[in-house]
């Protein structure tokens, strides 16, 4: 498929994401209609629907939607994202095989006023979320909102159990992905080239490296003494899975055992042994040295890689999200024996749902205290990411 190609197929499924359709969803949708076009064809439309969520504002504004009078359509909006890029219009829109139609006098003449872009436009926000953005951020919240509007670093983790970095990087290169240690995690290797190629690489099958977040790593790498430690929100398994390489015993446990269901192949292809616990067999299984609490949150130190979630937050949810966050550090604080440690870490860069969480939880429970914190930015190497080691008094 040429480029003109990709293009039209993203405005049909920006269309059908306009009429309420997921992201994912519309995409799925779009593929099963579309045999017709390859892996990298596949790839290259699912590139330019997500770096248009990530700009889903700003390139409504280029694409004129709103200021002069354009529909909000997957065609406008297509149209503001390339002209946002700087990208020449009339070579894509050119309706030369599967391209879009040329452009009218109306699109190709149409001419973006600067002066009117407002700080929610340019960061790429919801205006509701701005101000709390930028009193929570401080100096660093444009940097920030501006930094989740590229693509998010690919990353994996060593398998330190069963080999060791440079041998991993040795083996990845060989299968052409190129690799290059991460500062974030001792663990972490960012991938330069080939990030596709990943899952089906021999490294990945035999269990050597896994996707996995650098700043997430960093976080895990940092967990506290102890042997026997609790993954009490697990998901997909990730973090039990790197506390499991380093030679702790861990219980793995989600309020819905469904987001867990691939874990006991993973654990396999990593040779390591992972517990699942349900929520009334916690107590019987503990207490633990540690437990560790990834917490639903906004995912807003994630947003490069779930663009959808800064659109589809509101306020209500986000206080709903504080709630939640609140009632899982008092239930897993429960499961930790006296002496031990509870870790708290969200992927959101918003002190509502870390320091005021930890505050809050610390101000309510007088027998325990905190170690350490710590904020890591959005960055090249990493998500934003939030962890808080809290002790529990003898």
């Amino acid at each position: 498929m040429r480029p003109g190609a990709h293009v039209a197929a993203a405005i049909e499924i920006i269309d059908d994401m306009l009429e309420g359709r997921a992201a994912e969803q519309a995409l799925t949708r779009w593929a099963r209609n579309s045999r017709f076009a390859g892996s990298k064809d596949r790839a290259a439309i699912r590139d330019l629907v997500f770096d248009h969520l990530r700009t889903w504002r700003s390139d409504a504004f280029w694409g004129g939607i709103g200021v002069e009078g354009a529909s909000d359509t997957g065609r406008a909006r297509m149209i503001g994202r390339l002209r946002a890029s700087d990208t020449d219009l009339a070579a894509v829109f050119d309706g030369v095989g599967h391209a879009p139609a040329p452009l009218s006098a109306a699109e190709a003449d149409r001419k973006v006023d600067l002066s009117q872009m407002t700080q929610g436009l340019r960061w790429n926000l919801p205006d509701w979320l701005v101000p709390m953005w930028s009193d929570m951020l401080g100096e660093v919240a444009e940097e920030q909102a501006l930094a989740l509007q590229a693509r998010a670093p690919v990353t994996l983790r060593v398998n330190t159990q069963a080999v060791t970095v440079a041998s991993a990087m040795e083996a990845l290169t060989a299968e052409g992905i190129e690799v290059a240690a991460n500062l974030q995690s001792a663990t972490a290797l960012s991938v330069l080239s080939n990030p596709r190629r990943v899952r089906q690489s021999q490294a990945f099958a035999q269990g050597w490296v896994e996707l996995q977040d650098a700043s997430s790593q960093q976080a895990v790498a940092e967990v506290p003494e102890g042997n026997v430690v609790l993954d009490y929100c697990a998901g997909g398994g990730g973090k039990a899975l790197a506390l499991a390489a380093q030679g702790r015993r861990v219980y793995a446990h989600d309020i819905n055992p469904l987001r867990m269901v691939d874990l006991p192949v993973r654990a396999e292809r990593a040779g390591v042994e992972i517990a699942q616990v349900a929520t009334d067999e916690i107590a019987d299984a503990g207490p633990f040295d540690v437990v560790f609490c990834d917490a639903p949150c906004s995912g807003s130190g994630a947003w490069r890689r779930n663009p959808e979630g800064k659109w589809t937050l509101t306020s209500e949810r986000l206080q709903t999200l504080m709630q939640t966050q609140d009632q899982v550090l008092s239930e897993a604080a429960r499961h930790v024996r006296p002496g031990g440690a509870l870790v708290f870490a969200t992927c959101s860069v918003l002190k509502c749902e870390n320091e005021e969480r930890v505050h809050k939880f610390l101000n309510e429970n007088k027998d325990w205290t905190c170690d350490t914190a710590q904020n890591t930015p959005i960055s090249e190497l990493g998500d934003g990411f939030f962890f808080a080691q809290l002790r529990r008094k003898i």
